[in-house]
């Protein structure tokens, strides 16, 4: 399996952190892109440096490099999950405004009818943020909002963000056991 993860500027870029973790823990071949606040919250809201984030990844490339593979739809891949995804992308997207690659890759996604999941962690969220996430909705984009359950009885902010990070790899059919599902064990 192939996966493309993108981390934009909204707060939140430890969701993405950690999927890139738990994806390279399964073996599974990502490709990742940065914005540049994605960058800079990075360094803002962790003590993780960007070269860490980079090696979880099987391949990086910079959000300007629009000749790069994932921005081709002939590129096979299995999907795309933007984690955190700021709003500015999902209207880019939802406008079909590829000014960028992270932007290009979820339209490639979306064109070729491939898995693309957007993590929004935004709040309050105005009537345009809706209708651009209703826009990607109805065309099958998964909008999946950094929003936590607490059935699962978390004690951390690390079984918080594992417990989306497990919701996102359930979208894309990933088996996992990163958190405790309803009515079972972890």
């Amino acid at each position: 399996m192939k996966i493309i993860v993108a981390i934009t500027g909204s707060s939140g870029v430890l969701y993405g952190i950690r999927m890139l973790e738990i994806l390279q823990k399964l073996g599974i071949y990502t490709h990742l892109v940065l914005s540049d606040w994605g960058e800079r919250n990075i360094r803002i809201e962790t003590h993780m440096t960007i070269d860490y984030v980079k090696s979880l990844s099987s391949i990086t490339y910079d959000n300007s490099n629009m000749a790069a593979p994932i921005s081709s739809g002939s590129f096979q891949i299995d999907g795309m999950a933007i984690v955190p995804c700021s709003m500015k992308t999902v209207s880019s997207i939802a406008n079909g405004y590829d000014d960028n690659l992270i932007s290009r890759a979820a339209g490639v996604c979306i064109k070729e009818s491939r898995k693309l999941v957007l993590v929004p962690r935004e709040t309050p969220i105005s009537a345009i943020h809706l209708q651009n996430m209703l826009r990607l909705c109805k065309i099958g984009v998964v909008i999946l909002p950094a929003m936590p359950g607490f059935y699962h009885k978390p004690r951390t902010i690390e079984d918080l963000v594992d417990h989306l990070v497990g919701k996102i790899l359930d979208q894309f059919g990933i088996e996992h056991n990163v958190f405790r599902r309803w009515g079972g064990d972890k």
